[in-house]
């Protein structure tokens, strides 16, 4: 879940927007105006509007506020944290390494929704103190209902479908009392797959018997939790298949050099398409100089490629991410997903020792699984 809008850094986090965030704020604003202009006869256009957009604007803090309570609590424990990315089910907080203990990975995930439960509370008991009737004023109406909103995102939450903060909070439970992550982990998928599918039918249900969207709405919810638990355990059972390998265990020797000086056509002519191959170092005067794909070839006009050197369009060395031969494989695919990379060289001493590529990563990964089936 990448930002398409990002708003600044809190903490050193890096904030941002997905575009079906505005799918939630909307929904937030139309439910909102149509339940003002029910109750309260007596406000304006503007004023129902108005309120509806504040209330769904500041729903952004109470979200945001959630997420950081995960982050903050993740950096106390000594787990790095990316980014914050709100979209339309709520929001991700990115956390690069998973829990190293159970109770890390119960304080982490249950304090989002504390947050937002101690937030809603607060709001409501504001406007409760305000007057009798919540809708009366704009000022109550916007307090109430956010209160009720993150009350409602914390409760959400807790449902024990992984990997929302409940399933999270049942899988620390379960890891401290079976002492295993990865069964922990597959017990808590289950049990979200099977939440997930309740709300699938709850969501179908509704909506035959008349409640329109919001039924549809309750299943796409549902489906999503569905896609989101199997995604979840696959992620920790590639982990744990590949602990203990190293990047020198999978590294490719044979990498391929081609002189900086040929043009770009030439290279794509006698190397690219000859081959097959991803990715060639480029050497310029018998040293290693860059890495060229078929990323920095398609950058380039095609009517340029007979006239461009090839050293011209090459990822120069020093831009280029490398990790050591002992780098666990697992934060060699963590910095692959990260930086959208394919392939990161292999250094040692200066020199380069290999090439580690994702296909390499995926077949060790596949031979893995297999045999742990088979077993």
């Amino acid at each position: 879940m990448r930002s398409h809008i990002k708003l600044g850094r809190i903490f050193g986090i890096e904030i941002g927007i997905h575009y079906s965030w505005f799918i939630i704020a909307l929904l937030i604003m139309f439910s909102l105006a149509d339940h003002f202009r029910t109750v309260n006869k007596d406000w304006t256009p503007g004023v129902i509007w108005g309120a509806s957009l504040l209330t769904s604007l500041l729903f952004f803090l109470g979200l945001l506020a959630h997420e950081l309570s995960h982050s903050l609590v993740a950096k106390a424990r000594k787990l790095p944290v990316s980014r914050i990315t709100l979209f339309a089910l709520g929001g991700v907080s990115v956390i690069e390494k998973e829990s190293p203990d159970a109770k890390t990975e119960f304080l982490v995930a249950v304090v989002g929704p504390i947050t937002s439960v101690v937030i809603g509370g607060v709001m409501m008991l504001i406007a409760h103190l305000m007057g009798p009737n919540p809708d009366a004023t704009p000022g109550a109406a916007i307090l109430w209902w956010l209160g009720r909103i993150n009350i409602l995102l914390g409760v959400f939450n807790m449902l024990p479908g992984f990997p929302l903060d409940g399933g999270r909070v049942l899988r620390s439970i379960l890891w401290g009392a079976m002492h295993n992550m990865e069964r922990a982990t597959r017990a808590a998928s289950r049990v979200g797959q099977v939440v997930a599918i309740l709300f699938i039918v709850f969501g179908i249900w509704e909506f035959f018997a008349g409640q329109n969207y919001g039924g549809l709405w309750i299943a796409f919810i549902g489906w999503f939790l569905l896609q989101a638990a199997g995604a979840n355990y696959l992620e920790v059972e590639m982990k744990h298949a590949l602990q203990g390998v190293r990047a020198s265990d999978l590294m490719s020797h044979d990498c391929p050099l081609v002189e900086g000086r040929i043009s770009v056509q030439d290279f794509v002519d006698q190397f690219l398409l000859r081959t097959g191959r991803r990715f060639f170092l480029v050497t310029v005067m018998d040293r290693m100089a860059g890495l060229i794909t078929p990323h920095e070839v398609r950058s380039l006009d095609r009517e340029l490629w007979a006239m461009t050197p090839l050293q011209q369009i090459m990822k120069p060395l020093d831009r280029i991410r490398s990790v050591a031969p002992e780098t666990p494989v697992t934060d060699v695919l963590e910095l692959m997903g990260k930086e959208d990379l394919n392939q990161v060289p292999v250094v040692a001493n200066g020199g380069l020792q290999g090439m580690l590529t994702r296909n390499d990563i995926l077949q060790a990964l596949r031979a893995r699984i297999e045999l742990k089936k088979a077993s």
